[in-house]
């Protein structure tokens, strides 16, 4: 009998390549109602990274849930990869990550031990967050998916929205790009070790590091973590409806090893097209870029780093500070007036 692996249970896609596509998913969510309530501080009107609540004057609630299906076969890496996804949204809020919850659909066929690897994975990542999990919730599915409910805490007058970026700002990207099309390689059996082993280690990597570094810079104003919508996407919500247009230096982008050649074979997840036809009228290409290159650009991240929008004067010492912690953080544009377009790419 062959045997069942966790990336063929989950079918067609994994990790943040499964996110509905941003098209779709404001299709769903425009017609529903806001709630007028004074305290909550950030809500689901914006495309912010989670809730936040103020609870006092001192004290406000994040509360944030991720889940999707495996993008390795490893169960405990799988575990790994989905709670250092689910706990990055409270570092992009400029939080701390508190309580979590296990969120976790399986099939009755995937052996026990495989199920306890997963829950094994995201307790350690958890750990190291500084956090605990308390508790969570299982029901039977077909395709496995797995994830986090994360609560977490910040100062009211210290929240980081995405999209509270000020003209000048220098761009501060975290991590290398490119784990979508990697995925992809990994799925098709042709990655290489030492690009699986690159891949994983930036897919397990907590943004708590570089939150942490950054926590005590002055001139930082907003912040947002690279997911699904690819590094293209999440800079786009950063400014929409701000009368100003982000900058991305193309040049100044890290690709995780194997990214750019498995991209310039066509190995391009599905949301690499969901996310450039959304984007498509809201970008321009101020330099001609190869197909590879362009792909990505919108290639939705799993785990991906945290984009944090600095005042230019405080923007070297940031870096200076991120790098210790997170040596491919690099400078990767700026925020200026807007230039007929919300993102230019030079």
């Amino acid at each position: 009998m062959e045997d069942i692996t966790l990336t063929k249970l989950s079918k067609n896609c994994g990790g943040w390549a499964s996110k509905i596509g941003p098209s779709d998913l404001s299709q769903v969510l425009r017609n529903l109602p806001k709630f007028d309530e004074p305290n909550l501080l950030v809500g689901f009107d914006t495309a912010d990274d989670a809730a936040v609540y103020k609870l006092t004057d001192e004290l406000a609630l994040i509360q944030t849930v991720d889940i999707f299906p495996p993008v390795v076969d490893d169960p405990y890496v799988y575990g790994q990869i989905a709670a250092t996804n689910s706990l990055s949204d409270v570092w992009a809020m400029g939080g701390e990550a508190k309580l979590c919850m296990n969120v976790l659909m399986f099939p009755e066929t995937l052996p026990f031990e495989d199920v306890n690897a997963i829950l094994q994975g995201g307790y350690d990542k958890v750990k190291e967050a500084g956090a605990i999990i308390v508790g969570g919730h299982t029901i039977k599915d077909d395709i496995p998916k797995y994830g986090l409910c994360v609560s977490g805490i910040v100062h009211p007058d210290k929240v980081l929205k995405n999209n509270s970026i000020h003209e000048g700002d220098a761009l501060i990207l975290t991590k290398s790009i490119g784990t979508g099309v990697l995925v992809n390689a990994y799925r098709g059996k042709i990655i290489q070790d030492n690009e699986y082993d690159a891949m994983v280690k930036s897919m397990t990597t907590l943004n708590k590091y570089a939150a942490d570094a950054i926590k005590n810079i002055e001139g930082v104003h907003a912040c947002t973590d690279v997911t699904g919508f690819s590094i293209l996407g999440h800079s786009f919500e950063m400014c929409e409806n701000t009368g100003l247009s982000i900058v991305i230096d193309h040049k100044k982008i890290h690709y995780l090893t194997g990214s750019l050649g498995y991209a310039s074979m066509g190995l391009v997840p599905a949301a690499t097209y969901k996310n450039k036809a959304f984007l498509s009228s809201n970008i321009s290409f101020a330099t001609k870029l190869d197909s590879a290159h362009t792909d990505l650009l919108f290639d939705p991240q799993t785990a991906g780093g945290l984009l944090y929008s600095v005042a230019k004067e405080h923007s070297q010492k940031a870096l200076d500070a991120i790098k210790k912690l997170c040596p491919e953080a690099e400078i990767i544009g700026h925020v200026e007036k807007f230039q007929d377009k919300e993102i230019i790419v030079i």
